[in-house]
């Protein structure tokens, strides 16, 4: 029957399927916890539904929702101006001469065991002492995306993250407490690192340029940031760009220990 010849497969066929569903992750990990992953999911099903309007030979209502498809190209890359740019960033940053970094992309194909814990509790800990005595802080954590052109503003470092350290970073009379700090998997690998700051006018006027800066790192990349506010003590979670809400230090850390699978 010529309606299954879509099931003759070849290993062409095999291969283009991987490599569209591998593209299809990416791009939802980069749109998951946003507003954009509601646009994505009607996108697919818009898609979806013109192939079948193509398979079954429909032509009127398949040239309009192809029409659709086409003319609307150019305001998917407006609306999804942030994440295209997380994309690029992403496979442009990929080092394939650094192993360990190009199989961090493909982490969801290793065992749970290989993967290095970052330590939560001694983040965390630090974070609510500095917010009990108003110590302005900025800590960024490094997820897929390369924040080398970042670092490079700061001075490097490699520790290994712990709580007595991260509060002597951010004490007031420390040299090393202006900027930003940068944790790659458990290690604190840069300070003092200045971050792009964002532009975005829906942050209320209440938060500075502290604020503004984790904002922007997170926009650039799928980078996530706590910030502690010097003025109120408060410690903010933030992720693609956006202020996250969460109910205690138990509820924070079982969000950043999803966010940073």
């Amino acid at each position: 029957m010529e309606f299954l010849d879509f099931l003759d497969f070849k290993v062409t066929d095999v291969i283009d399927i991987v490599l569209v569903a591998i593209l299809l992750y990416y791009i939802y990990k980069l749109v998951r916890g946003t507003v954009a992953i509601n646009i994505f999911i009607g996108i697919v099903i818009v898609w979806g539904f013109w192939k079948l309007t193509q398979l079954l030979d429909m032509k009127m209502i398949s040239s309009m929702v192809g029409g659709f498809m086409s003319v609307g190209l150019i305001a998917l890359i407006i609306v999804f101006q942030q994440e295209i740019r997380k994309f690029l960033l992403m496979i442009g940053s990929t080092n394939l001469g650094n192993k360990r970094d190009f199989a961090k992309r493909f982490k969801f194909l290793r065992q749970e065991g290989i993967t290095v814990k970052t330590d939560l509790p001694a983040i965390l800990n630090a974070c609510e002492k500095m917010s009990k005595s108003k110590t302005g802080a900025i800590i960024v954590l490094r997820r897929n995306n390369s924040l080398d052109f970042v670092k490079s503003s700061g001075d490097r470092m490699f520790a290994e993250v712990n709580q007595p350290i991260i509060e002597s970073i951010f004490f007031k009379n420390s040299p090393l407490h202006d900027g930003a700090a940068v944790i790659e998997d458990n290690i604190i690998t840069a300070t003092r690192v200045i971050l792009p700051v964002s532009n975005e006018r829906s942050i209320p006027l209440r938060f500075g340029l502290r604020h503004r800066a984790a904002v922007g790192i997170t926009e650039r990349t799928d980078a996530i940031a706590l910030v502690v506010s010097e003025e109120t003590g408060n410690l903010s979670y933030i992720k693609n760009g956006e202020f996250k809400m969460y109910k205690d230090l138990k509820d924070l850390e079982g969000k950043l220990r999803k966010d940073l699978q």
